[in-house]
């Protein structure tokens, strides 16, 4: 009977797809998948070692999925990822129940490693691979919704950042490898496609013939079966107008976009090293609003920059009053070893930054629900996704303006859907991050699916007769 593995990840959707890669490599070499550690042979941890909270979530679920070794059948347990990248000889030291250590640029050798007696504890190359159409891979999201890993590594010298170190120069694939593994995970029944990269709008810089994400936005939307494509990462300092005009024409391109802004005060993002100061992220973001109508802006932000003061951080609150974000996460800033703005002076206490985070959400909850409000009467296209977690009455999907794992659920309290269709949906009610409607219309049918539960779920204010097809 070939040995059982179990893969546990933490972190981005970019480390998903990793993960994704090394499920591939270790099913094509004969290994099964279990979703239960108990059940298995192998169990590997793909860790995120992005900032502090993060290094301290791997690490616990390094501890707790080791207990497995002893109480059931797990033989060997491998740890791999950006955890690894950056601390494997402390790791090494402090875990001695851990077989091997894989760092970044080595998750494609998992079957080797994990087959071979002899193989080293700790491979941690430097950070140059990345994987490619031809990569066997295993989608571990729903079949109708995929990530598109565009670009490894980055550019950018943040100086709060450390993922230059733990992923290396930017690398993009090139424009015909990316089409042909959308036509793979289209014909695997993907519907949506997410672009991530370290730095989105840096794709293809590093690329002969220069080639840029504009160039590969209309090759991917001739791609049969998919439906929606989403821009996720895209890093402020190089937006031309061609871009966002084919955001605009492009159907296919959701009105969607994830900038990571970090931060209003020009003090601070000079800081930051961001390159471009506040009057350019206003003009940026006024620019992108008249180009492409009813687009959606997610951003995020980080309060407690060292030196950020209370006059920085009312700035940055009224910027955010300001541009009413459709979608915002704030961080809060982490030290991180051998970046600059762990030496620089003024560390803000946590207590400080705690309180101004909860200052700044309170603020977008406002501004998120009246968003949401606003979306009552209106016709949408939906993504169903499937049951919604709490109740088998309802169904859980998303529109184009929320993206997986990250936003809100659309519920669906009336009418009829299969999981991976995309219907019409009449919204009929929200709160404040979340929308409930009814099915007014629906596409040609698809084939009949299992029904999943929704990966996210919270209690919708009022129900009706939904009918679920199986």
């Amino acid at each position: 009977m070939s040995s059982r593995v179990y893969l546990h990840t933490l972190g981005c959707p970019k480390n998903r797809v990793d993960s994704e890669v090394m499920l591939g490599t270790l099913t094509e070499a004969g290994y099964r998948l279990v979703q239960d550690p108990a059940k298995a042979d192998v169990i590997v941890v793909n860790t995120c070692g992005f900032i502090e909270s993060a290094k301290v979530e791997s690490v616990e679920a390094i501890v707790e999925l080791a207990d497995w070794k002893r109480t059931g059948r797990c033989k060997k347990l491998v740890v791999a990822g950006c955890l690894v990248q950056r601390h494997a000889e402390e790791l090494a030291r402090e875990l001695p129940e851990v077989d091997h250590f894989l760092g970044t640029g080595a998750y494609q050798d998992i079957a080797d490693v994990v087959a071979g007696a002899q193989a080293a504890r700790l491979l941690v190359p430097d950070p140059d691979f990345v994987h490619s159409a031809s990569s066997p891979r295993i989608n571990s999201l729903p079949a109708h919704t995929a990530y598109l890993k565009i670009a490894e590594g980055c550019d950018n010298a943040c100086a709060f950042c450390i993922i230059p170190r733990l992923r290396g120069a930017q690398r993009s694939r090139p424009i015909d490898d990316l089409v042909a593994e959308a036509g793979q995970l289209a014909a695997q029944g993907a519907v949506e496609l997410s672009l991530v990269a370290q730095d989105l709008t840096a794709y293809g810089q590093d690329l002969p013939g220069r080639v840029r994400l504009v160039h590969l936005l209309p090759e991917l939307c001739r791609v049969e079966g998919i439906r929606w494509i989403r821009l996720h990462y895209a890093y402020p300092r190089d937006f031309p107008v061609a871009l966002m005009e084919a955001i605009a024409d492009q159907p296919k391109i959701v009105k969607y976009l994830d900038m990571p802004l970090q931060h209003s005060s020009d003090r601070l993002l000079r800081a930051m090293k961001r390159g471009r100061d506040a009057a350019f992220l206003r003009d940026l973001l006024a620019r992108l609003r008249r180009t492409v109508p009813d687009l959606a802006l997610r951003t995020s932000l980080i309060v407690g920059l060292p030196g950020e003061t209370e006059a920085d951080f009312a700035d940055l609150r009224a910027f955010v009053e300001e541009q009413r974000f459709e979608r915002l996460g704030v961080f809060e800033y982490s030290a991180e070893e051998g970046t600059p703005a762990a030496e620089m002076p003024g560390q803000v206490p946590a207590e400080v930054k705690r309180e101004r985070f909860r200052r700044i959400m309170e603020v977008q909850r406002d501004i998120s629900a009246d968003h949401q409000r606003a979306m009552i009467g209106r016709t949408v296209e939906v993504l169903v996704e499937g049951r919604a977690e709490e109740t088998e009455h309802l169904l859980a999907g998303r529109h184009a303006q929320q993206a997986p794992e990250i936003d809100g659920i659309t519920y669906l309290n009336d009418g009829v859907a299969y999981p991976g269709e995309l219907v019409r949906v009449e919204i009929t009610d929200a709160s404040d991050y979340d929308l409930v409607g009814k099915v007014v219309g629906r596409g040609p049918p698809r084939p009949r699916a299992q029904l999943p539960a929704a990966r996210r779920a919270a209690p919708p204010r009022r129900r009706g007769g939904l009918t679920v097809l199986r």
